[in-house]
């Protein structure tokens, strides 16, 4: 089976490795290149097939689909598994716009709310509610952007510590509730919800406002399918998921994913259906059909990277 578990990748710039991308840093470029790993408790957890290039071609679409509302930083995707972008100054704050109180990590708003938590500094929630329920409205939960742990975040606390400026943290929530609405508009139209998802956004060398890294990508957003959410919710029964939150719940059942420091493998017939989820959410987005790339991924990448040698 052809996957992509990591790169090296020489003479393109400083290497990064994130959680699941190899990015290579140059002056005025970021290399990303998305592998195969998979992701969850801030740990890598398995390698699916295909992901990696899910990931670039949703994030292609997406980028796409919202340019008219923020610049982002796309400069070409000169590979399926590849974007390169301008580098820009970070901002240090990932944006999580929510749509419904679920999820089972720490930080999940359903967990926390589970534990007796109603009100999360920008907005209280009701007593009653139950797991998968619409909110009223799309709320913000930022966290600090950091390679540890990520630790929620209040306007407040944004503002006092200066992580940005009043008026950015305005344009910047705005920004992201202007990109989570279109989000769920296009993703409705193809039978999808857009359930809650994240944002980074950097600088760019005018000093002007820039959609970085990635976008509704199924590791970054949670998406359901919209035609059977009301009656699953009324059964009592998860909704239909296409992210990767049903392999997270297999890791929560069997272990301690936080705690435990060796963790079971996955079974391979879920790393099968999570690949066959992967694909599907792609074709499903974007209404074309996914075409999985055959021979060497490494190779492929590298020969398609040539003219970024420095």
């Amino acid at each position: 089976m052809n996957i992509l578990e990591k790169t090296d990748l020489k003479n393109l710039g400083e290497k990064y490795t994130g959680k699941v991308r190899d990015v290579y840093i140059q002056k005025n470029k970021v290399i990303m290149v998305s592998t195969d790993r998979y992701s969850a408790f801030d740990r890598n957890l398995a390698l699916i097939p295909s992901k990696g290039q899910v990931l670039t071609q949703v994030s292609r679409f997406w980028f796409e689909q919202t340019k008219d509302i923020v610049k982002n930083h796309v400069i070409e995707f000169p590979d399926p598994n590849v974007v390169v972008g301008k580098k820009c100054k970070v901002i240090p704050i990932e944006i999580v716009p929510r749509a419904y109180i679920t999820g089972v990590t720490g930080t999940s708003l359903w967990t926390l709310y589970q534990k007796g938590q109603r009100d999360f500094g920008d907005f209280t929630l009701p007593d009653g509610m139950k797991k998968n329920q619409k909110l009223n409205y799309p709320v913000l939960t930022p966290t600090t952007k950091s390679a540890e742990h990520d630790r929620p975040l209040t306007t407040r606390e944004i503002l006092d510590e200066k992580i940005v400026s009043e008026e950015m943290w305005k344009k910047l929530s705005d920004t992201a509730i202007k990109l989570f609405k279109r989000g769920q508009e296009v993703a409705l139209a193809h039978g999808l919800i857009l359930v809650d998802t994240k944002y980074e956004f950097g600088i760019d060398e005018k000093g002007e406002l820039t959609l970085v890294d990635e976008i509704h990508t199924p590791d970054s957003s949670r998406y359901w399918q919209a035609n059977s959410y009301k009656e699953r919710i009324e059964k009592g029964l998860e909704p239909e998921n296409f992210d990767k939150e049903f392999l997270r719940l297999w890791f929560k059942q069997n272990c301690d994913p936080y705690k435990d420091k060796v963790l079971p493998e996955a079974p391979q017939d879920m790393i099968t259906e999570l690949s066959r989820r992967y694909i599907k959410i792609y074709e499903q987005i974007t209404g074309q059909n996914f075409k999985i790339e055959t021979g060497d991924i490494s190779k492929r990448i590298e020969n398609n990277l040539k003219k970024y040698i420095i």
